[in-house]
């Protein structure tokens, strides 16, 4: 069946697929939106960092779309300052930028943003939804110690937690999703594409290859719709209309459980060849900085 919606925390219920704005240019924006909507988009997901706002409001403003039909997400990315006293600013500047009266979800882009106070950052988001100013709130990119902080105080709790997700850092960040799991906090994946778009060559290349050979699939909608068993909200994006289809499409995908199995198997072998990678660079600084130290040392003291 198409892609569906998530019922979230707060009892709203959120499109299971959005739109991302994040790296398209402010002269790409309007028409990449319209170009999504038209398609089928109804969550558009920006953020005041991507400086792409006004854009994407201005195509928001020409769908011509009721504002219950489209689900619009931005984020507090602490471009008019960081902490709590920045937070209300913030999500004005982008209500007028976006043109909107409302936005349906407000995230705090990262837990840095609040200044190592958390509590009184979240205290804030919970004012704006109060007022009505947004409708749900949430995070992206916390940590476990981050989000203990944060519900050992709120009397709101996030209704996500946008994270990067994809097979190669699937198994690291199991445990974040064990915790939202726990809390009933939902998980938003963005970048799930890196193994094509960034870490060609990798160990998930042949499954999701051979997966997508057997169901007369592209390779993208078969990391899209492992995303999705997984249990992520997804956030995806292209510029090319015949790659928006092919993302909606996934919502009629279903991989088996060997499948699943696979692509996480290999997403482990990828994991670990990436930390000994890091471990070798990280080596390999200290031995160069070594040597070098020595080699200082023999020339003052020769």
């Amino acid at each position: 069946m198409p892609f569906g919606t998530r019922t979230l925390n707060d009892g709203r219920k959120i499109p299971e697929i959005g739109f991302g704005t994040w790296k398209i240019p402010q002269d790409a924006c309007n028409g990449q939106v319209t170009q999504g909507i038209e398609v089928g988009f109804d969550h558009i997901d920006t953020a005041q960092a991507y400086q792409n706002e006004e854009q994407t409001g201005q195509a928001i403003a020409a769908a011509g779309l009721k504002r219950e039909e489209l689900w619009v997400t931005t984020k507090f990315s602490g471009r008019l300052g960081t902490g709590a006293s920045a937070v209300r600013k913030s999500c004005l500047e982008s209500l007028q930028k976006l043109g909107l009266d409302y936005i349906d979800l407000y995230l705090i882009h990262s837990p840095r943003l609040c200044d190592g106070d958390i509590r009184g950052t979240w205290k804030e988001m919970e004012k704006l939804k109060k007022e009505g100013l947004v409708k749900s709130i949430g995070v992206s990119n916390f940590e476990i110690k981050d989000l203990k902080v944060l519900l050992k105080h709120a009397d709101i709790k996030p209704v996500v937690n946008q994270i990067l997700y994809h097979p190669y850092v699937s198994a690291s960040t199991q445990p974040l999703i064990d915790f939202q799991d726990d809390h009933d906090i939902a998980f938003e994946g963005y970048s799930g594409l890196i193994p094509l778009t960034g870490r060609q060559g990798g160990p998930v290349d042949k499954p999701v290859d051979e997966i997508a050979k057997r169901l007369g699939l592209q390779p993208e909608q078969v990391l899209l719709a492992w995303s999705r068993a997984k249990g992520a909200i997804i956030v995806t994006t292209s510029s090319r209309s015949d790659r928006l289809t092919r993302y909606l499409g996934v919502g009629d995908v279903k991989l088996t459980d060997e499948d699943i199995h696979s692509i996480d198997k290999a997403g482990r072998k990828g994991e670990e060849k990436e930390k000994v990678w890091q471990m070798c660079k990280t080596a390999g600084k200290v031995v160069l900085l070594g040597g070098l130290g020595v080699y200082g040392l023999a020339k003052y003291v020769l």
